[in-house]
């Protein structure tokens, strides 16, 4: 810390002055390198993070292409009749290509059981007076349900309701007016899938299908025609096709058909299977794009005039990608043998003097796929090459924890440089006070002889 305050007041002279004008003479120099390494060091910092977010974009890209699945996937597409949707239709690669009329002519549904007429005042009536059990079954599923003593119907409602076993049963009471009116109905559905409801308790015959030690249809619940599980049924260009849902696999091999309501007349859906080059497309579009940002940003960090102008790094990875860009892949083809082009940048682009990446996609997919997602194709080797550079061990991380480092010794040096500074004032304060005090010593000693001499009798002061 500074000895004084300020120094010079005994003295007359600027040792303030003097004392900034020396810190300053030191520090500035060293603070300005610093800054000028700091702001380096920032710079190419911040270049690297964009390499390594470019590269990450053309990485993913390149994947999507190398998939397996993204040449070989098909696309259903469905034209509904004016009534609404009838079907939704999803397809795997497994499915072949073609066109189909498809109507729905019965949706899968689950059964509704009612009680009888006058069976219940309300819902408050009270069903049992002794516990008892209830089980519910719909074709392979089933359920047990213990109901308390007293338990009214709306008591036997919620316990259905809430069940953790329920496999798929929704209990209601409808209240008419004059009675109320219990209704079970179960999801299950397909032909000979009816709800039934047993019970070991005469007194649950009311709201059972089946009598306690009675034939099937004995109980007070009864399931009218019209309300029985069925099959989901549709026609295939014409040829008709069942099942005890509404969603139909392989029914056409390789597509799952759902049934969303049923056709009105003769009205079909028209479907249509084909190879899914839109989404082959958009895949390549995202390439395309992601390569070109890639090089756009190295040019830019490389750029003539740019901090990382000449940079090592930048000029590897521009080599290496044009290289691979420029290879042979599947049968000695190339980019350019499927439309592509480069520009003058090194850009990509999806057409060139001869053909276009659309016109191969429609006449020739089997080259693109052999070229880009090959097993040694162009989106595997850039996948491979970029993984040395984005991965968590790759070169540019390994360049960022370098300058991070730097980074930190820079601080170091600050803090040194701000020690050393204070060091500095401390010592030149403490001599310099000892400079003032002396100076100020003569000048007094000074002004007292000055005074005994202009006393002395004949003395004249010349105050030129």
């Amino acid at each position: 810390m500074p000895l004084v305050s300020s120094i010079g007041a005994r003295s007359g002279l600027d040792l303030e002055g003097i004392i900034k004008a020396t810190l300053e003479a030191e520090r500035v120099p060293k603070t300005n390198r610093l800054d000028q390494q700091e702001g380096r060091l920032q710079v190419e910092l911040s270049a690297v993070g964009e390499m390594k977010s470019v590269l990450s974009k053309l990485q993913e890209a390149s994947e999507e292409l190398s998939s397996g699945e993204l040449f070989s996937a098909m696309k259903a597409s469905v034209k509904q009749p004016e009534s609404g949707d009838v079907i939704t239709v999803e397809s795997t690669e497994d499915a072949g290509v073609g066109n189909f009329d498809i109507s729905v002519t019965q949706l899968a549904k689950g059964s509704r059981a009612v009680s009888a007429d006058g069976a219940f005042a309300d819902s408050d009536t009270e069903v049992n007076t002794n516990a008892g059990s209830l089980t519910f079954g719909a074709g392979e599923e089933s359920f047990t349900l213990d109901i308390e003593a007293g338990s009214s119907l709306e008591d036997i409602r919620k316990a259905i309701n809430s069940s953790e076993d329920n496999f798929g049963v929704t209990a209601d009471i409808i209240n008419t007016g004059d009675q109320a009116k219990l209704v079970f109905r179960s999801n299950v559905s397909g032909e000979g899938n009816n709800l039934t409801v047993t019970n070991d308790n005469a007194e649950f015959d009311a709201i059972s299908t089946q009598a306690n030690g009675g034939a099937p249809g004995t109980g007070g619940m009864s399931i009218a025609d019209a309300d029985k599980a069925t099959d989901a049924i549709i026609e295939i260009d014409g040829i008709q096709a069942r099942n005890d849902t509404n969603t139909f696999e392989d029914v056409i091999q390789g597509s799952t058909i759902t049934a969303v309501k049923e056709s009105e007349g003769t009205e079909t859906a028209r479907l249509s299977i084909a190879r899914d080059d839109e989404g082959v497309a958009k895949s390549v579009d995202a390439f395309v794009k992601a390569y070109n940002g890639a090089i756009s940003s190295l040019n830019e960090i490389g750029g003539e005039n740019s901090m990382l102008q000449g940079d090592a790094t930048v000029r590897s990875l521009k080599s290496q990608l044009n290289n691979i860009l420029t290879s042979t892949f599947g049968d000695g083809e190339t980019l350019f043998d499927l439309g592509f082009g480069l520009d003058e940048n090194g850009k990509l682009e999806q057409e060139n003097p001869v053909t276009s990446v659309s016109d191969v996609l429609k006449d020739n997919p089997a080259a693109l796929k052999s070229v880009l997602g090959g097993e040694n194709g162009l989106a595997s080797r850039l996948d491979s090459f970029l993984e040395g550079y984005v991965s968590g061990g790759g070169s540019l991380e390994l360049r960022k924890d370098t300058i991070d480092e730097s980074l930190v010794r820079v601080k170091e040096s600050r803090e040194d440089l701000k020690l050393r500074m204070e060091s500095m004032e401390e010592t030149l304060r403490s001599k310099y006070q000892a400079l003032d005090s002396l100076v100020g010593q003569l000048q007094s000693r000074g002004n007292s002889v000055s005074a005994q001499l202009a006393n002395l009798p004949g003395f004249t002061r010349d105050n030129d």
